[in-house]
């Protein structure tokens, strides 16, 4: 009586990610159960679908504090910066493309691609590859956009990292909705 698509519906992480209309997806969906329940004699279910990623995913960002800009010429730009595969581990694991940008001046023209590299002392910790961003410094803030479904459910203590805190916005006021992970809960557990 009851069918579950599930999930799985994308979001815009980039500039070419062309999320699915829901409208139409639901049409299309609706047009093949009816179709499939009549052919097989069944009563119509009721359908039920799992949008979570494509609703939470855009709703989030991540803040890193840059800390180095090491360029190699013609080779790469490394961008460093405070975070990486323990609070972000998608690019690692599966290559998730995501958007970059300085939020000093969030609508500066992103022309020069750079390697976004986290804390760890891993080849593989990088927030992504080739990401256009404005020139930036030492001590600019780059915000990770699309984030908001993955990253804190995502996060570890890799490297005996703690985990960032989480802070909605509430009728335009910061609200702290889960604390900095300490150095001493990090050990609370050790013998």
């Amino acid at each position: 009586s009851v069918l579950n698509l599930g999930g799985g519906f994308g979001c815009k992480y980039v500039k070419n990610d062309t999320p699915v209309n829901y409208g139409e997806y639901m049409k299309a969906v609706s047009t093949v159960v009816r179709e499939t329940a009549k052919n097989c004699g069944i009563n119509l279910p009721f359908i039920i679908v799992e949008p979570g990623r494509s609703i939470v995913a855009e709703a989030g960002l991540t803040l890193y504090t840059v800390g180095t800009v090491k360029e190699i010429p013609n080779i790469r730009t490394y961008v460093s910066v405070d975070g990486g595969m323990a609070d972000n581990p998608r690019y690692i694991l599966y290559q998730s493309e995501y958007t970059a940008v300085a939020v000093e001046n969030p609508t500066a023209t992103a022309l020069k691609p750079v390697t976004i590299a986290g804390r760890c002392c891993e080849s593989g910790d990088l927030i992504g590859e080739d990401m256009l961003l404005p020139d930036v410094k030492s001590g600019d803030i780059l915000a990770i956009l699309t984030t908001g479904a993955y990253n804190y459910s995502m996060a570890s203590n890799y490297n005996r990292l703690p985990k960032p805190p989480l802070v909605m916005i509430k009728d335009g006021k910061p609200v702290l909705a889960i604390k900095r992970q300490t150095y001493e809960q990090l050990l609370e557990n050790d013998l």
